[in-house]
This record gives structure tokens, C-alpha cells and sequence, in this order.
């Protein structure tokens, strides 16, 4: 598959690569970031309502300043958002995806040997059990049958694997749920409640999750479980424990990171095996392809759209001049379709060897939750190929509009699955 025609048509001045509109109508804006790959590498944006930024497209460019934290701050701007910036953090708390070294490196530190692949290793087994049960619930026993595939199946997985390694009761996960989605797709007038704004919407979700949380810790302060509720509860940074604040938000970052990227990827996924069978039957007669099929599916759909890094100094770049404390903007679906990375990378192919996809980042913010994100795709996507008869989309594709996280809201398909018990 070639490269977007669309591109050829495009002129730089008019592009438009981070209205949630746009996401929501259209998807990634591909053609746009082919466009940029090859005539604008490191480009100044400013055609909307917020601080201007460098838009980063190409994947050498996001690797070498990923790799120098020092002079490309996390902190203070975490992502470009539509109609101006959140609030500083700082002033509010703090969490990893706005650290930098060393302190972010601490923080890190506490729940980091969870998600290690070993950590990730012991998790198997339920997870495997998690989504055989899911797709227990909507095996059809022959019958052709339709469901919303993100509302029964991609959104249950990941909230409910993360849920329980957090060690939030199975009788409160829906709420887990619910609360991600408003946080997360605030920008969404799905997500949003009758006369409130965005902002209200979030800020409400947040609040919601904080005074959840509080009382879990409060909880596992007294009682301590084999859970991250209970090791963050009792973490502590120059022998005083984490401020509450820095405490919650560290539980809701946790939540909402381990549920949103993990269900867009399977969305995005599944889509791209209706869209290319032949992928899916090559799955079916070679199982072994299982880790490459995945890697393909998080480059393919990369959930996370862009992040945001502040230059600590003057930098010149491909030709460009950037003064101390601009933005550069990783956009880091453009750099997994990099045409001088990935060899034919229009093509979803579950073959694909190598495949550096920079999709849980690089450097000092590589995904915490790779591993397990990792550990639940397989576990989904091996049990579809295994047990699905047929499936086709019954209905529009409707997206996220966000140009922060890529997600698929509602994903209608027409399908036939066995059991497992089959």
C-alpha cells in the first residue's frame, strides 16, 4: 500500500494535525504527517486556539530527543491540547508523565518491578482467563450474531486487569470504567453530562477517582494487600510518605493509562484484521507469530497520539532554530508509518521483522505498562484467531475525538465465535 495520495494535494499552511475534530471525522491525520516527513520535519504550528508548538514527525527526531531529558523537559507542558493548557501540575501535584530526572526515576522506582516481564509473567494465567471469560459472554454457538465490539469486549479486558492488579473490588469496576472514559474523552460530548463543560466533566471524573482512592488507601494503610494500592499507600521519598495529592494522582494516572491505550490497540486491531484477512488467516496456520502480530497491531493503531517536550536551551534541528523553552510536539503514529524506518509501512503485516515502533515511546518515559499491555493483547488476539469464524464491521466506525489518545468509541461487527468450552 502506498503512501497517502491525499498528501500530494495538501499544502503546509492548511494542514490540520491536532483538532479533535478532525481526529473524530477523519482518524490520524496520515496524509498531513506524510506531508510533513517529507518537507517539514521539525515545523512550527500555531493555526489554533493554544500556545504554538514544533511538530515532530520523523522517528530519528523523536528518538534523539527522547534521549536527552536534560535538555527536553517532561515538564511543565505535558501534551497540546485544543483551547489552551491545563493547569501547571506542580501547583496541583505531581505525577510520572510530568517528571523529569531524578525525581521522576524515584517515583518510578515504586511500582516499577510489577510490570517487569517477570512481574508481568505471574499475571498470565488470570489474564488468559479474563479474556477467555469475555469472549465466553459473546460466543454465539454457531449462530451470526452483532455486538459493539469496544463496548463488550476491547474496553472489559484492560480495565479489569489493571483494576485488579491496583486491587480495586471486582463489584467497583464499572466505575473504574466509567470514571476513565469521562477523564480521559472529556472532549467527547459523549462522555459529558447534560450543561457541563469539558473541563467539568474531567475535573468531576478525577474528583470522583480521588475520593474513591483516598478511602482504599486509608484502607490498605491499616490492612496491606498484595496490591499497588498497598505498596504506593506505604511508598515513601526521603523517609516521609507521599502527599495525598501526589498519592491520588498517582492511582488515577495508573487507572486511566492502564485502560485507555490497552482497548484503543485492540479496537484498532481488530479492525485492521477485518481490513486485511488474509493477516488474520496467516495468525490462524502460523500461531507462532502471536509477539510479531501484536507489535504490528501497536504500531499499526498507536494509541497514544503525542507528547509534549520543553527545550531547556537553544537547539537548532533539520534547519531550524528553536529558542529555549518552545515545544516540540512527538507525534509518534507519523513516526511508526516513517517510510525511512519500516519497509512497505502503509502494509499491516504480522510478519513484520524488525519492527521499531516507537509506540510505548523511548528514553526516560518508556510505557511502564508495556509489558502488560503486551500480556493482554496476546491474550485477546490469539483466543480470536483461534475462535472466531467470521467477523465484518456491521455499522460506522466512531472515533475518539481527542487528538491526544486515538480511540475507537463504538466498533459494530458482525461475527460468529465459538466457545471455549467448545
Amino acid at each position: 500500500m502506498a503512501a497517502p495520495l491525499r498528501a500530494r494535494e495538501l499544502e503546509l499552511d492548511r494542514i490540520d494535525i491536532i483538532s479533535p475534530d478532525h481526529y473524530a471525522a477523519n482518524g490520524y491525520p496520515h496524509a498531513e504527517w506524510a506531508l510533513l516527513r517529507e518537507r517539514a520535519p521539525i515545523y512550527r504550528f500555531d493555526r489554533f486556539d493554544g500556545q504554538p508548538f514544533w511538530a515532530v514527525t520523523r522517528h530519528e527526531d523523536i528518538i534523539w530527543i527522547s534521549r536527552q531529558p536534560q535538555r527536553f523537559l517532561n515538564a511543565p507542558r505535558l501534551a497540546v491540547f485544543e483551547g489552551g493548557e491545563p493547569p501547571d501540575r506542580e501547583e496541583i501535584g505531581r505525577h510520572l508523565l510530568v517528571m523529569d530526572p531524578p525525581q521522576h526515576g524515584v517515583f518510578r522506582r515504586f511500582v516499577s518491578n510489577r510490570f517487569t516481564p517477570n512481574g508481568i509473567a505471574r499475571l498470565a494465567g488470570q489474564v488468559d482467563a479474563l479474556a477467555a471469560g469475555i469472549l465466553d459472554s459473546v460466543a454465539t454457538d454457531g449462530a451470526v450474531r452483532e455486538i459493539d465490539f469496544v463496548e463488550k469486549v476491547s474496553s472489559v479486558l484492560p480495565i479489569m486487569a489493571i483494576a485488579d492488579i491496583l486491587g480495586v473490588p471486582r463489584e467497583d469496576w464499572p466505575k473504574m470504567f466509567r470514571w476513565t472514559n469521562e477523564a480521559i474523552g472529556s472532549s467527547d460530548p459523549e462522555y459529558r453530562r447534560p450543561g457541563e463543560t469539558p473541563e467539568e466533566t474531567g475535573q468531576r471524573a478525577r474528583v470522583s477517582m480521588f475520593e474513591y482512592f483516598a478511602k482504599l488507601a486509608e484502607l490498605r494503610r491499616k490492612e496491606p494487600q498484595d496490591d499497588l494500592i498497598s505498596v504506593l499507600a506505604h511508598a515513601t521519598v526521603d523517609g516521609a510518605p507521599l502527599r495525598t495529592v501526589d498519592l491520588l494522582i498517582y492511582y488515577n494516572l495508573i487507572v486511566i493509562a492502564g485502560n485507555e491505550t490497552t482497548r484503543n490497540a485492540t479496537s484498532g486491531g481488530l479492525l485492521a484484521f477485518i481490513e486485511n484477512p488474509q493477516q488474520l488467516e496467516q495468525l490462524r496456520r502460523n500461531p507462532a507469530l502471536l509477539n510479531r502480530a501484536v507489535e504490528e497491531v501497536v504500531r499499526w493503531t498507536s494509541p497514544v497520539i503525542q507528547f509534549c517536550r520543553t527545550t531547556t536551551e537553544d537547539v537548532e534541528r533539520k534547519g531550524q532554530r528553536i529558542p529555549k523553552g518552545e515545544s516540540f510536539c512527538l507525534f509518534y503514529p507519523s513516526a511508526n508509518r516513517d517510510e525511512s524506518v519500516f519497509a512497505d509501512p502503509w502494509s499491516f503485516r504480522i510478519d513484520r521483522d524488525p519492527n521499531p515502533h516507537l509506540a510505548f515511546g523511548i528514553g526516560e518515559h518508556f510505557c511502564l505498562g508495556a509489558n502488560l499491555a503486551r500480556l493482554e493483547l496476546r491474550a485477546i488476539f490469539r483466543q480470536l484467531a483461534e475462535r472466531l469464524d467470521s467477523v465484518e464491521l456491521a455499522g460506522p466506525v466512531q472515533r475518539l475525538r481527542s487528538s491526544f489518545i486515538g480511540g475507537i468509541k463504538h466498533m459494530p461487527i458482525r461475527y460468529s465465535l465459538r466457545s471455549s468450552r467448545a
